[in-house]
C-alpha cells in the first residue's frame, strides 16, 4: 500500500511498482487515517508513506508506532523529503524497516520493498552518514555498500562477547554483584560492560533496554 498526501506522487510510484511482476499495489491513499481504516479490511506486506504528512493528518511517528501496535505484520518503508538525522533515528526507533530520499530513483525503492519484504532493514548508502556518531540502536550495525541489515537485529549488534555475557545475564534477573562473582570479575568491571553496552546500543536505562528486547530480541 502507498501513502503520500500529493496524489501525483502516488500515481507515479503506482504505475513503476505495478511494472514488476513480484510487486502490486493493493491501495494507494492520501491520508493516514485512509491507510489505517484500509489496512482493517486488507493487510498488506509492505507500506511505502512519506513521513511527514499533511498539518491536519496523523504525524509519520505517530502513524509509525500505529502501524506497529496494530499491524505488526506491516513493514513501512518512509520516502521523505525530509532524510535528516534526527528523523532518520527517530523512523527507524519507531519502527520502520527502511528510508528513502525522495532524490532517489525508483530502482531503489523497489529494492527496499523486496528487502524489506525478505524482513531485513533497508538503507541506501547516501543515508550511513546520518547514522555516523549518533547513538542509536543502530550506530554498532556492520553497514555494508547496500546497507541491507539482515533481521531481527539482536543485542549482538557492535557488542563484545564480555558485553554480550553481561546483558544475558543481567536479562535473566542477575544483579551486578552476581554476575560479577558469576565470571570472577570485579563488580566495577561489569558495571562499565554493561554500560559500554547500553552506549552501544543506544539506550540509556534499564527500560529502555527492555523495549529495545522486545523489539528486536534479546542476545543469542
Amino acid at each position: 500500500m502507498l501513502l503520500d498526501d500529493h496524489e501525483m506522487v502516488r500515481q507515479g510510484i503506482e504505475l513503476g511498482l505495478n511494472a514488476e511482476a513480484d510487486i502490486q499495489v493493493i491501495g494507494s491513499y492520501g491520508t493516514g487515517r485512509q491507510l489505517l481504516e484500509a489496512l482493517a479490511q486488507q493487510p498488506a506486506h509492505v507500506i511505502v508513506m512519506d513521513f511527514v504528512l499533511a498539518p491536519a493528518d496523523i504525524d509519520g511517528l505517530s502513524l509509525l508506532q500505529s502501524l506497529g501496535r496494530r499491524f505488526s505484520q506491516c513493514r513501512a518503508v518512509i520516502v521523505s523529503s525530509d532524510c535528516s538525522p534526527a528523523t532518520v533515528s527517530l523512523a527507524l526507533k519507531a519502527g520502520c524497516w527502511g528510508i528513502l530520499g525522495k532524490t532517489q530513483n525508483l530502482t531503489e525503492l523497489i529494492t527496499a520493498i523486496r528487502t524489506v519484504a525478505q524482513g531485513r532493514l533497508y538503507l541506501p548508502p547516501c543515508m550511513v552518514p546520518t547514522l555516523q556518531g549518533r547513538q542509536s540502536a543502530f550506530d554498532n550495525v556492520t553497514l555494508k555498500s547496500t546497507v541491507d541489515v539482515s533481521m531481527p537485529l539482536s543485542l549482538n549488534s557492535g557488542l563484545t562477547p564480555k558485553e554480550r555475557e553481561v546483558l544475558r545475564c543481567f536479562l535473566d534477573g542477575m544483579s551486578v554483584s552476581s554476575i560479577a562473582a558469576k565470571f570472577s570479575r570485579s563488580a566495577s568491571t561489569i558495571s562499565t560492560q554493561k554500560q559500554s553496552a547500553y552506549r552501544k546500543l543506544g539506550v540509556r536505562n534499564d527500560s529502555e533496554l527492555f523495549k529495545f528486547i522486545q523489539h528486536f530480541g534479546g542476545p543469542e
